[in-house]
């Protein structure tokens, strides 16, 4: 950078780019809501504690499945098994999930398992959807995280779907001149309020999901075609426990809070 390139000062920042978020508040659950992943499962084994909690408080949550999962096949499990039929199982799995959490409605964009790309086709997808159901905040999963611990790598699909996911939410749903075909098709900008990124590094808002471990432990058990005869109790609750111990939380899921409008601040409760 040059020296007569303009440098921010702390005065030229946005007052909303410096928000501090209280770790010991939680957010009350918002009126719209947008979870958005690559894959059927992702938000079970994620945030459905939080979604259960908030469609119990009058949420309208609407889940994004931007693939149908159709190339998590095991094939010693059934090697007769194709991608369409993998499909159509994973996507019914889906439906009968959201159910038990609450949730209303699943839209999937029958994008490629495995291979997802952060096209501008895709960012167009989700600022249509974003502008389409208004959602106050959108969940998503943290695009910068490669690693989790030393025995997980994130997996590439999970990535892109949460960087495009961000992408749309800013700068693209809100903005009248970004994929103007949006508005001719009849969707008119809209502003998210929040995004809850799950799995960051350094999060800094938690939800205690006590009241609803066992909803989502439920949740994730429809998923058949993925865990077979294994049941993910005992590891949802140990994760939960973790996240929630620093905080005196007997179970919790925990995000880092973007507040891209200062009024979302309002909705923050003891």
């Amino acid at each position: 950078m040059s020296n007569t390139s303009t440098q921010l000062s702390d005065q030229s920042i946005p007052e909303r780019a410096v928000t501090k978020v209280d770790p010991s508040k939680e957010p009350r659950a918002p009126a719209r809501v947008l979870a958005i992943h690559a894959h059927p499962d992702d938000q079970e084994f994620t945030i459905a504690g939080t979604l259960a909690k908030w469609a119990r408080a009058g949420s309208e949550i609407v889940t994004v499945c931007i693939t149908s999962g159709d190339a998590g096949s095991n094939e010693k499990t059934d090697p007769h098994m194709t991608k369409q039929a993998l499909a159509h199982i994973r996507e019914e799995e889906q439906r009968r999930a959201c159910q038990v959490l609450g949730v209303k409605q699943v839209v999937f964009l029958h994008y490629p398992d495995g291979i997802l790309q952060p096209t501008i086709e895709l960012r167009r997808d989700l600022t249509r959807l974003i502008r389409q159901h208004k959602p106050d905040a959108v969940i998503c999963g943290d695009p910068t995280v490669r690693f989790y611990g030393n025995s997980y790598l994130n997996h590439p699909d999970h990535r892109v779907a949460a960087d495009v996911a961000l992408d749309a939410v800013f700068p693209s749903a809100g903005t009248r001149f970004i994929f103007p075909e949006l508005r001719d098709e009849g969707y008119e900008p809209h502003e998210v309020k929040q995004v809850f990124i799950h799995g960051a590094e350094k999060p800094d808002t938690f939800v205690d999901i006590s009241p609803v471990i066992d909803v989502k432990i439920a949740a994730l058990k429809e998923h058949h075609s993925q865990l077979n005869d294994w049941d993910p109790g005992e590891m949802i609750r140990e994760w939960a426990k973790d996240e929630g111990k620093e905080h005196g939380l007997q179970a919790a899921e925990a995000f880092r809070l973007m507040i891209l409008k200062e009024d979302a601040e309002e909705q923050k409760v003891n």
